[in-house]
């Protein structure tokens, strides 16, 4: 892959084979965040787990103090008064059974998160080969099955994200935007990797995490010291 002159001129401004402490990262990825909008900060971690046993699939979702930076787009299943708690809460859509056809055959994905009260899964559940393979199934891990339906929506826009292991055994989780301080940006860190530290499985032999790199949307990735993100 050809990467553009100012991604060139980035990666030689640090040293790409040294860990670097969780400060000097964030300094560095801001600095190479030169696009013209908001770039994305995110953050990679190699694990050494293996997603093909059950017990060592890593699932959860925690709230970052500061948020994402992004507004996020709601829709939930519910029916009866928990469709006017849905809307009350702040979701951008909430319905049942009709919006299926509108998900399946007009392909409509105007949203980022979905969240269902138990007694839809089975209706939700026809819909796992389209909202599956983008990662947007509720699941109770995530607290995205719940009867609190305020409670998820209020944890959803005030910042809450989900990480989950990909099929390489990887965790890709936002962290915010260039555009914030160094400071909001060390707090989500902090409570993201509390949250993934506490989700390490019992049954792993081995190194957790193997290897941790932040980076902004279009900038070089920026090793962090493994050792002291996991302590």
């Amino acid at each position: 892959m050809k990467r553009g002159k100012k991604y060139q001129e980035a990666v030689k401004a640090f040293d790409k084979t040294q860990q670097y402490d969780l400060a000097e990262a964030i300094e560095i990825v801001k600095k190479n965040a030169t696009a013209k909008f908001d770039e994305t900060i995110e953050l990679h971690l190699r694990t050494g787990c293996d997603g093909r046993h059950a017990e060592q699939q890593i699932r959860g979702a925690v709230v970052l103090p500061h948020g994402t930076g992004k507004t996020v787009k709601v829709l939930v299943f519910a029916k009866g008064p928990k469709l006017d708690e849905a809307l009350a809460a702040g979701a951008d859509y909430a319905g049942g059974e009709e919006l299926i056809p509108k998900i399946q055959n007009d392909g409509w994905l105007d949203f980022d998160v979905v969240v269902a009260t138990p007694d839809m899964m089975g209706v939700v559940g026809r819909l796992g080969r389209v909202l599956g393979p983008k990662g947007l199934m509720p699941n109770p891990k995530a607290g995205t099955v719940t009867m609190d339906v305020t409670k998820a929506v209020n944890d959803i826009k005030a910042g809450k994200i989900e990480y989950r292991l990909d099929k390489t055994n990887i965790i890709h989780v936002p962290v915010g935007k260039a555009s914030f301080t160094d400071e909001q940006l060390s707090d989500n860190f902090q409570s993201l990797m509390g949250a993934i530290n506490k989700a390490k499985p019992a049954s792993l032999k081995g190194q957790y995490i193997k290897s941790a790199t932040l980076a902004s949307t279009m900038g070089p990735g920026v090793n962090l010291n493994v050792v002291k993100i996991t302590q």
